[in-house]
Parts: structure tokens; sequence; C-alpha cells
């Protein structure tokens, strides 16, 4: 049934109000970024803006060494990640042994677990194993974050790939990996994609882990940032750099692959 005109306007509406809403923090830590301390406070949008704030974070800190040990660690725990989820979503998928939603269920809940829960644990086996503060050591306790959604999100896509297609791939002489690696892996791409964002985003968005887990050799951006806050006051507009800087790659990475993004997250890769 179509839509009246004065229904298509008044939904039309809402959207334009509802996206002003979301992105007006955005904008908001944009303009702050803009502005000097002494204009911080100033809720108008006329101001004098300085590249002062800019200057402080990018030339005269390391912040592109934080930032560079923030891709290492987001990027290296997504690469695992996929390595390790895709066989093992594709297991739990296709073969049936005892305990598989036992182990599903535990592989799940990992992702809910509170970080703070295991941290503590993790610090001082991390300082005996001689983990700490190691790229390595903040890779693999990312696979608490990144693991479970890759592997969830690409059973389903597996399930709903009918066996018959691997049947009939095996009837036409493909060996298991050319069946896994051509037929099976380009139907699960929207989801593997999406879900790969979303760990990365999930990894480079984490906070409890690197400031408990890294030193002074690593430090993640989330970490790095809270060296605006001084002891007398509170540098925002440096700050605000900082977040629209560390954000830039993930609202790019989204732009990039959002036809894949959106399917990944709204569709199965083939319903059967």
């Amino acid at each position: 049934m179509k839509n009246s005109p004065m229904e298509a306007l008044a939904r039309n509406s809402m959207l334009i109000l509802w996206t002003i809403f979301a992105l007006f923090p955005l904008f908001w830590m944009l303009v702050i970024s803009f502005k000097s301390d002494a204009q911080m406070f100033n809720t108008t949008f006329v101001f004098d803006p300085t590249l002062e704030n800019y200057q402080e974070v990018l030339i005269k800190t390391d912040y592109f060494k934080y930032f560079l040990d923030n891709i290492i660690v987001s990027g290296g725990a997504v690469i695992v990640s996929i390595l390790v989820g895709v066989p093992a979503a594709y297991s739990l998928a296709r073969f049936n042994f005892r305990g598989k939603e036992d182990l599903a269920f535990t592989i799940l809940s990992f992702k809910f677990a509170p970080e703070i829960l295991v941290v503590l644990p993790l610090f001082l086996i991390y300082q005996k194993i001689g983990l700490y503060d190691t790229y390595i050591g903040l890779i693999w306790v990312y696979q608490l974050i990144t693991l479970p959604l890759l592997v969830w999100v690409l059973r389903g896509y597996f399930e709903d790939i009918s066996v018959e297609v691997e049947q009939a791939a095996q009837l036409d002489g493909y060996k298991w990996y050319q069946i896994f690696f051509r037929i099976l892996l380009p139907l699960v791409k929207p989801g593997l994609v999406a879900s790969a964002l979303l760990a990365f985003i999930f990894a480079w968005n984490s906070f409890t882990f690197p400031l408990l887990l890294s030193g002074f050799k690593i430090m993640p951006v989330t970490v790095a940032s809270l060296r605006y806050i001084a002891s007398d006051t509170v540098h925002y507009g440096q700050m605000a750099v900082a977040a629209v800087v560390t954000a830039t790659p993930e609202v790019i990475l989204a732009i990039l692959i959002q036809k894949h993004l959106v399917r990944g997250l709204s569709f199965g890769a083939v319903k059967g």
C-alpha cells in the first residue's frame, strides 16, 4: 500500500530529526576540537577557531605511535580471529559431536563476561610468562572480544548454506579445500566482512585490557587519551582531537564496505 505524501513527509522528517540527534555528539566533538581552553565552556557556535589542539596532540606528543600500536593490536586480533573463527564456525555449523552446543555457548559467554572479572588474574599471569606490555599479549587477550562475534555470526551463515551445494561440488571433482575457499567463503563474505569490521571496532575501542595489560612500550590511543586529563584541569579540546582522529579509521572502513556491512547484518548468505 502506497503511503500518502503527508505520511512520507512525516516519516522523512522523523528520520532527519533522528539523524541530527544521533550525529550531534560527533559534530560537537569536532567543533570543540577547534576551541581553545578559554572558549571551551562557551556553548555557542560563534568562537575563534584554532589549530592549537591539533598541534599539541599530533605534533608535540607521540600520538601517531599510539595510533600505530592500536592498528597493530586491533588488526592482529581480527586476523587471528578470522584464522581461528572461520574454521570453528564451519565446524559448529556442519559437524555433530558431543558437547557442541556447550562449546558454542562457552565461546559466546566470553563476549558477555565483564573484562574486569578476568583482567586482574591475567595481569599476574602475563607478568609471570612475559606477555605483559607486548603486542602478542594484547592480541591474545583481545580474542575474548573479537572471536565470539566472528564465530557466532559466521556459524549462522554456514548453517544457511545448503549441504547439497558442497555435495554437488564434490561430484564435480572439487577437493574439500577447494570447496571451502572457492565456494563457501565467497558465500559467507558479507557476514565475514560485517563481523570482522565490528570485531575491529570493538578491539579498537577496548580500554580495560590495554589499561592494565600494557605499559610504556605499547599504549593504544584509548589509554593514551588519558594523558590529556591534567592534574589541574581537563584539556577537552585535546581529548576531542584524539577522539576525532581515533574514530576516523572506523568511519572510513564503514563507508568503504557499507554494502557488505548492511547485507551482512541483515541477511544470511543463502536461504535453504
